[in-house]
């Protein structure tokens, strides 16, 4: 097995591959197989690695075995300081990993072929064409990912507040994609002498970076969900044109599939905000929100844990809804003790999950999974909204655009048309959070002012730990 020409073993090992990708991403699409499916997909990428050694034939593994202790060691360091509250952060993180790997990769192609032994032909001409273009798209879609990777983390931890608009961005972003792209054309096309054509090159990698700041930098926290799934299709584009580049076929797969579910994902996302794909890279609505509107409600009625223990104790079903300050006040195991406080005393207990709840697609499903909530209590939004008014008590916790009826009220309005948790249906609505604050959208929320509802001021934490000792009680 030397040379390139890939063996009947290592077709068969690489079909081996393709089926551990489609079946571990198959698993991904429900929680309970989520652990499986990762870990089959691990073990695919593993073996197409396995695969790509065998058909390179003379290579020094030192170098090899050296990668992947360094990045084994990276990964477990960041896993393991993770928490699921920062999961949306590491997810970006790998997008951007997947990004500048990519174009990294790319970068190299092109340092071998024309840089390293001077030639004094093209890149197109030693790689040729096929090549050579789909060298300058990886590094185009690879650097582009990486650095709106990396601001979109920023953003998600908070080091970068706020989402300033860009003049003309639209033309701005059109000139750097372009101009890059034509840089890399150039260089890799019609370009003999070595030092310009690197030149050209690199400009096209500062120009996709910058490219990447300007897509991500408008954006708001709201439209956050859309852009890590984008972000996330973007790298697995990226692979796939380096898999061109390299005329590797494994790599040409498992990057469409990436990028196919990604892009899946992010209409998905869109559709359940009810919004397209070109509006929110516009650029957000609402900013990161945060703002006072505490002056525009009227009629609103507080209460305390104790109060909301008395009904919730005479209550047959329950439903949470959790949001973004559930996962930030990291109140998800006190969530789960009031579940199973009402469950012990015979309540039917659930848990409403919306699809963009959070900072990410499922990031309450895994906020959740962290405190060991069980995999049953949990229902998507189309599958409990029938319920609600059935229900006879609902607690809010850290939720706000979601949840807020004002996407029905107002079709013209900032969250006009988007599916929401009808919480307002329920006999009784309690809404913990520490202020009357409008959410990512920048809008009063219609819901607290609502006669079946009841305000719970406070940390989500604090408020749901005093329910639990209420209950218990």
């Amino acid at each position: 097995m030397t040379g390139i020409e890939i063996t009947d073993v290592t077709a068969v090992l690489a079909l081996g591959s393709i089926a551990l990708f489609v079946l571990g991403l198959k698993r991904l699409a429900k929680v309970r197989t989520s652990r499986s499916g990762n870990a089959l997909m691990a073990a695919g990428m593993l073996l197409a690695v396995v695969i790509t050694l065998i058909e390179v034939g003379r290579v020094d593994y030192r170098w090899i075995a050296g990668g992947l202790a360094v990045g084994t060691a990276i990964g477990i360091v960041i896993v393991v300081r993770a928490r699921a509250t920062k999961m949306p952060q590491i997810v970006a993180r790998f997008n951007g990993f997947g990004g500048a790997a990519s174009a990294l990769v790319a970068m190299s192609l092109f340092w071998g072929a024309v840089v390293e032994p001077a030639s004094a032909a093209t890149t197109a001409t030693v790689l040729g064409g096929t090549s050579a273009a789909t060298m300058v798209l990886s590094v185009l879609i690879g650097s582009s990912t990486f650095s709106g990777s990396v601001l979109a983390e920023l953003k998600l931890s908070g080091r970068i507040d706020g989402a300033p608009r860009i003049p003309v961005r639209a033309a701005l972003m059109g000139l750097l994609l372009v101009g890059g792209a034509a840089l890399g054309v150039v260089g890799a096309f019609a370009v003999t002498d070595t030092t310009l054509a690197a030149g050209l090159v690199v400009g096209l990698l500062v120009a996709a970076a910058l490219a990447g700041i300007v897509l991500v930098l408008p954006i708001g926290g709201a439209d956050m969900p859309v852009v890590i799934s984008l972000l996330n299709s973007l790298s697995g584009l990226a692979a796939a044109a380096t898999g061109f580049a390299l005329a590797n076929n494994l790599l040409i797969m498992a990057g469409t599939i990436v990028g196919a579910a990604g892009l899946i994902l992010t209409q998905i996302m869109c559709k359940a905000m009810n919004r397209s794909l070109v509006n929110v890279m516009v650029g957000g609505y609402g900013g990161d929100g945060g703002g006072d509107a505490d002056t525009e409600y009227t009629g609103v009625v507080s209460g305390d844990a104790e109060e909301a223990a008395m009904v919730l104790e005479a209550a047959e079903s329950v439903v949470i809804v959790p949001g973004y300050g559930l996962a930030v006040a990291r109140a998800q195991h006190a969530a789960h003790e009031v579940a199973k406080a009402l469950a012990e005393q015979g309540t039917r207990v659930r848990f409403g999950i919306h699809p963009v709840a959070g900072r990410m697609p499922g990031h309450m499903n895994v906020v959740l999974a962290e405190a060991e909530v069980p995999y049953e209590q949990l229902a998507e939004m189309d599958e409990i909204n029938p319920d609600l008014s059935q229900t006879d008590v609902v607690i809010v916790v850290g939720a706000n655009d979601v949840v807020n009826p004002a996407a029905s009220s107002d079709p013209t309005g900032p969250i006009g048309g988007m599916p929401i948790i009808e919480v307002e249906r329920a006999r009784r609505v309690f809404v913990i959070k520490r202020s009357l604050s409008p959410g990512y959208a920048g809008i009063k929320n219609e819901l607290f002012e609502r006669d079946n509802t009841v305000m719970l001021f406070g940390d989500a934490k604090e408020v749901l730990d005093s329910l639990a000792t209420e209950l218990s009680a």
